[in-house]
């Protein structure tokens, strides 16, 4: 123990120096997440949806709600949403997915979605975290819609003023 009072000297600070580790610390990657029917599974949040993802090795299929998710997304932006971390991560029709969703609008449950394949990939492969971490896709987008206040039309519109 060093009191306020001693006197250290350079080869004190020297012989303290050498004694730690010079070396970089390697970052440890988290241990796979697999059950025991070969899948990885995640939550994935966006809004007010939920989505339960499944993923397993597979030729690329996904099923949303037991739909395709042709018929599921009709639109083509939320199909383009869903694949991003897939693109991303260079595992285009390499995985199947599996998975149900709660709540919000197409818009939310797609990005739910998303969400949910971006962890589910990093859980069955943990190399790919800084690849997904680096494009926002392990980012859960908090925001909900605001609650209606009393004495408001909605949450922040007021009714119409009339003077008379």
């Amino acid at each position: 123990m060093v009191r306020p009072t001693d006197k250290i000297g350079l080869e004190d600070l020297k012989s303290a120096v050498s004694q730690s580790p010079a070396a970089p610390q390697e970052k440890v990657l988290p241990k796979q997440k697999i059950d025991a029917k070969g899948r990885s599974y995640a939550t994935g949040k966006r809004k007010n949806a939920i989505a339960r993802v499944w993923i397993k090795p597979g030729s690329g299929k996904i099923i949303v709600n037991n739909r395709d998710v042709n018929t599921y997304f009709a639109r083509p932006v939320l199909r383009m949403i869903i694949q991003q971390p897939f693109g991303a991560s260079n595992r285009i029709a390499q995985y199947d997915v599996w998975c149900t969703i709660k709540g919000g609008g197409l818009s939310g449950q797609a990005g739910a979605l998303r969400h949910g394949i971006s962890r589910a990939l990093t859980f069955f492969e943990p190399e790919l975290r800084p690849v997904l971490k680096a494009g926002g896709f392990l980012t859960r987008d908090s925001r909900v819609v605001e609650r209606k206040k009393y004495g408001l039309a909605k949450a922040r519109r007021r009714f119409q003023f009339s003077k008379r």
